[in-house]
């Protein structure tokens, strides 16, 4: 019931910027965490940001805090992913994710995918 579009991915040099965006539709968008997460060539898929409904609840992965921002604005079914001073270990598919229950962390508390948006960080 619900679809999610990823877009913003790109080549950008270290220490660079990027935001990613999220098309969401589905009568489920407004009502549940969103998340993103990435997979580098070789690695698992991990964790990177959740957002609550409202956006007053946020968690960020070790690894991007202070760099990263998740945001969403409801009126337009968007989430965003602001990714600042950008490193080469930050290059992976970005995914946006619905959430449905369980850990924020975990790739399984969420249900709906969208096919990810490639951020490539050169050195």
């Amino acid at each position: 019931q619900v679809q999610l579009v990823e877009s913003g991915g790109g080549l950008v040099q270290a220490g660079g910027s990027l935001r990613l965006s999220c098309a969401a539709s589905g009568r489920t968008f407004s009502s549940t965490f969103m998340g993103w997460f990435r997979q580098a060539p070789g690695k698992e898929r991990e964790f990177v940001a959740t957002i609550s409904w409202s956006g007053a609840v946020t968690y960020y992965a070790d690894s991007v805090k202070g760099r990263f921002t998740i945001s969403r604005d409801n009126a337009k079914n968007m989430v965003y992913l602001q990714m600042n001073s950008l490193k080469p270990e930050d290059t992976a598919v970005y995914y946006c994710a619905g959430y449905m229950s369980g850990a924020y962390y975990s790739t399984s508390s969420y249900n709906y995918w969208g096919q990810g948006t490639q951020v490539t960080v050169s050195s």
